[in-house]
């Protein structure tokens, strides 16, 4: 069973959707999050790993590689998995998990990606370039953002009245189906 450890930044809509994939595959999920943790104390999804009693980190210092490398290798992680994580992770944490650190983008990559590119800021960008569909990119980690090699996406139609925060409702309900999957299909390869 492939040990993962989430990084989130917010609220922690997409690690709920990678627990309640994992609870309908019951015994026979290939995965198990055995840590959430956050740059931000607050962060709803340090709440949410609490309630299900998964072990929860505070990230003090984001770019300390050492501290992150440490704390995952503490909890024994195999795969480190981003979950509206908002920062950049250290290079030695990204060379460490090589092929094992994914994270999803709220647009179709390459396009609408990069620093600063997140939240109603992505489906803002989209919007005004007149794009005729968006929808959720799950890629590897590499040490800038959003540039490491693609996995799976999931296209949205944009409609022609959206809204950034129509867009991203629709935008976010393909993340909660495609990185579950994409996950869980991750863990089971050798």
């Amino acid at each position: 069973m492939t040990r993962i450890a989430v990084l989130a930044s917010g609220g922690g809509s997409n690690l709920q959707a990678l627990l309640d994939a994992i609870d309908a595959h019951g015994a026979a999920s290939p995965a198990q999050v055995v840590l959430v943790a956050s740059d931000r104390a607050g962060a709803f999804a340090l709440e949410r790993a609490r309630r299900r009693g998964i072990a929860t980190a505070v990230i003090a210092a984001p770019a300390d590689g050492a501290a992150l490398a440490a704390l995952l290798a503490a909890h024994d992680a195999q795969m480190v998995v981003l979950a509206g994580y908002l920062k950049l992770v250290p290079p030695d944490v990204v060379r460490r998990f090589a092929g094992a650190i994914v994270n999803i983008h709220p647009a179709l990559l390459p396009a609408f990606g990069g620093p600063g590119m997140y939240g109603h800021h992505v489906h803002d960008a989209v919007l005004a370039a007149g794009a005729s569909e968006s929808g959720a990119t799950v890629h590897h980690v590499s040490a800038e953002y959003d540039r490491g090699a693609i996995i799976a996406q999931q296209k949205v139609p944009v409609l022609p009245n959206d809204t950034a925060a129509s867009l991203a409702a629709r935008v976010l309900q393909a993340e909660h189906e495609l990185y579950p999957r994409t996950i869980l299909d991750l863990a089971t390869r050798p």
